[in-house]
């Protein structure tokens, strides 16, 4: 920034002045995985997150181990219960909770399997796991992502998972 030319004997006038010029960086976006075997979904997901600023990786299939997981290092993971017709998702929610280094890790389960989530309400409470039922409305995922950052984390770290 180029400095003012210099005044001859006045100061400023009324409303001129400097101007402060604070950069902040950038934060990085937050990444989302999302866990799903319809393609059609996992293209509806990508595309409201990411119009809301997100990062989105999906993933088609039923993770038996961390690998894709870790491979993403995501700050939230939103998933179905049923994947491929099979209940995989208690699975699928255990294993990054019993993991060091994605204990911590946020989960939304986005499902249509009700009454398995009935079953389990008071685990996924325990753990702090939020909950979407399909059909969805769009605000109701995107309050319980943002409900991830604030509410979720909190929840899983002080009941020690």
């Amino acid at each position: 920034m180029a400095p003012s030319p210099p005044t001859r004997g006045r100061g400023p006038r009324a409303g001129e002045g400097s101007v402060t010029v604070t950069v902040l960086p950038i934060p990085p976006k937050r990444r989302i995985l999302v866990v799903n075997d319809t393609q059609e979904i996992l293209d509806l997901f990508r595309d409201i997150l990411t119009d809301e600023g997100y990062e989105v990786s999906l993933c088609s299939y039923a993770f038996k181990d961390l690998a894709e997981v870790k491979r993403v290092m995501p700050d939230l993971v939103i998933l179905d219960f049923l994947i491929g017709g099979e209940d995989h998702g208690w699975q699928m929610l255990q294993k990054p909770k019993m993991d060091r280094a994605t204990r911590k890790l946020p989960v939304i389960i986005c499902t249509a399997a009700i009454n398995r989530v009935r079953e389990l309400e008071g685990h996924l409470k325990e753990k702090g796991v939020g909950v979407v039922l399909k059909p969805f409305d769009i605000e109701d995922l995107l309050q319980a992502v943002n409900r991830a950052w604030t509410e979720l984390v909190p929840e899983a770290v002080e009941s020690g998972t």
